[in-house]
């Protein structure tokens, strides 16, 4: 019986998740899942008149949202860093990704900037009038959309950048001069990789652009859509960091 436990208990799968759940941004990741699950859970529910049982997953996903909200606390520092090393990194001929980089760093500080003042306003830390936190959150969730509008902008950039890249180096294999062959395999996983990860990234910001659209009333979109788009992104940015929690 002992044997068995510790098998389970000390089991990589059980450690990894002990890893993923120990950062915040693990954390994060798992409540957007949960968060997003239940509210397409709860408009599912209610759209087939089970009044009681939404309420409840409807008060989850209200619960999920705000605290979120907590721990993103002093994250707007962090974009603000991400626009510094953006403005040092990139090299003359990747300009246009630059200056997406930029714009969408300084759109993501605004959206969580104002929506501390949106999560401090909600838990009754400082009060608002009901005209002045419906701007300041119609605000945040237009810096939100800028970010994501950016994003998509710098992905289909270095995407055509990456492609042209991945030519060339097809186009040089059987030149002398670009080294040995292992080098240039391991030039072509890491396109490869960045290739996958910029297609990852894409498809998120696709999908979760409809939120704040949503929010801001330039789209139409019910809960239950919402819900679905908002939990495929989350599980994919949670598989991201289960990689990066089995790399530890």
């Amino acid at each position: 019986m002992t044997s068995i436990s510790s098998q389970v208990i000390l089991h990589p799968a059980v450690s990894q998740s002990i890893k993923l759940g120990s950062t915040t941004l693990g954390r994060d990741k798992l409540y957007r899942a949960v968060q997003y699950f239940s509210r397409f859970l709860a408009w599912f529910l209610l759209s087939r008149g089970h009044k009681e049982q939404a309420a409840k997953w409807n008060a989850l996903k209200s619960h999920l949202a705000l605290g979120r909200k907590l721990m993103r606390i002093g994250k707007p520092v962090e974009h603000l860093q991400a626009v510094l090393r953006a403005v040092q990194a990139y090299s003359a001929s990747e300009t246009r990704e630059q200056i997406t980089t930029i714009g969408r760093q300084l759109a993501y500080f605004g959206y969580l900037t104002y929506d501390t003042i949106v999560w401090a306003n909600a838990v009754k830390f400082i009060t608002l009038k009901p005209d002045t936190a419906q701007k300041i959150n119609k605000t945040s969730n237009r810096f939100w959309l800028a970010g994501i509008l950016l994003s998509i902008t710098h992905g289909l950039l270095k995407a055509g950048r990456l492609a042209n890249e991945a030519k060339k180096l097809r186009s040089k294999s059987s030149e002398k001069d670009i080294g040995t062959e292992a080098d240039r395999e391991l030039k072509q996983r890491t396109l490869e990789l960045a290739r996958s990860g910029t297609r990852q990234q894409f498809i998120i910001d696709i999908l979760d652009v409809w939120v704040p659209a949503a929010n801001l009333g330039l789209v139409n979109l019910n809960d239950g859509i919402l819900g679905i788009f908002g939990f495929i992104t989350s599980v994919i940015a949670l598989r991201q960091q289960w990689h990066v929690a089995g790399k530890k």
